[in-house]
């Protein structure tokens, strides 16, 4: 009997709980503000999710063909992409806020005098962030560089540029990784300038010094022969939009003359073109008798006689070996 009395008792305290104050407000306040943050972390990561599955598709569009390097328009995509996930879950969890605001029944004109205070507390501390937000969303809209490519971005008060390939592009940052596997971590708004190399086509530029007592003609002739072998060459022309050029006498030094050879190739692909033509050119000038280099005789130094007449012997004996 006192068993049962006991568990009226706690059924009754338990409605009584629910019908309470603190019953009411979890009920009419507490679960909804709760489905809204599940609702609005789980909607947050379909959000990331999908933005995920479109650059893997796109990835896949590029690794499933015979493309050799990413066309421009995948690489726009890619970037905004990134940049509508970014947007959306920002605009999410702001709807969310206000949703939670209006069910807690706080007055927005009461939060007006303090959200203008705020307002300037943070347009005077967050100068910097909205100078990123616009610098990204030119950098976006105008296309200066997307995923995958190979740039270059000089940034103020920084003492070196930083290059490397874009792996991500956001409003606020970009990051690039070096050919040491290092990643920058760049804010947009630190942009004073931005190389792309990799940008519709590349330029692959190899200078070739050569003694300047060498026949310029034959070393002309040889030169254009490597820009035919490199047009026969599979691999190589595979990276090539035309047959590279001799563009002739770069300058003159005191014991050689460069020479300059160029090629376009597909964007990003100049570097590894560059280092194959210099493998073929040396080759080649190798197989004519031709030197890269100057070979100057070395004189010793005299400081007495003794040492004069041993030099001048020593020159006799080589002579005579010579002979």
């Amino acid at each position: 009997m006192n068993t049962t009395v006991l568990a009226f008792d706690m059924a009754g305290a338990w409605r009584g709980f629910w019908q309470g104050d603190t019953g009411v407000w979890i009920l009419g306040r507490g679960v909804p503000i709760a489905l809204l943050l599940i609702g609005g972390l789980l909607a947050a990561r379909f959000i990331n999710w999908s933005a995920r599955r479109i650059t893997r598709r796109i990835d896949a569009q590029y690794l499933e063909s015979d493309q050799l390097v990413r066309t421009e328009s995948a690489k726009h995509r890619q970037a905004v992409a990134s940049v509508i996930s970014w947007v959306s879950v920002a605009l999410l969890f702001v709807m969310v806020a206000v949703q939670i605001t209006d069910i807690l029944a706080i007055p927005i004109g009461s939060l007006v005098a303090p959200a203008a205070v705020i307002g300037a507390a943070l347009g005077f501390g967050a100068q910097k962030l909205v100078q990123d937000l616009l610098a990204g969303f030119f950098i976006i809209t105008e296309r200066q560089y997307g995923f995958g490519d190979l740039v270059e971005l000089n940034m103020v008060g920084a003492p070196q540029a930083a290059q490397g390939t874009v792996e991500e592009v956001t409003l606020r940052v970009t990051k690039l990784r070096t050919s040491e596997g290092e990643v920058f971590t760049v804010p947009n708004g630190n942009i004073v300038q931005s190389l792309n190399m990799s940008k519709d086509w590349a330029r692959a530029v190899v200078d070739i010094p050569v003694p300047t007592t060498v026949d310029l003609n034959r070393v002309n002739e040889v030169l254009h022969r490597v820009g035919e072998t490199a047009m026969q060459d599979d691999e190589l022309r595979a990276l090539l939009l035309d047959t590279p050029q001799l563009m002739g006498v770069e300058s003159i030094e005191v014991d050689t003359v460069n020479l300059r050879m160029v090629a376009r190739t597909l964007p990003g692909k100049q570097f590894e073109v560059g280092r194959r033509l210099r493998i073929l050119i040396i080759a080649a000038l190798a197989g004519a008798g031709i030197s890269t280099q100057e070979h100057t005789p070395v004189v010793s130094n005299i400081s007495a006689d003794g040492d004069t007449a041993s030099s001048e012997a020593d020159a006799r004996s080589r002579a005579e070996q010579k002979s």
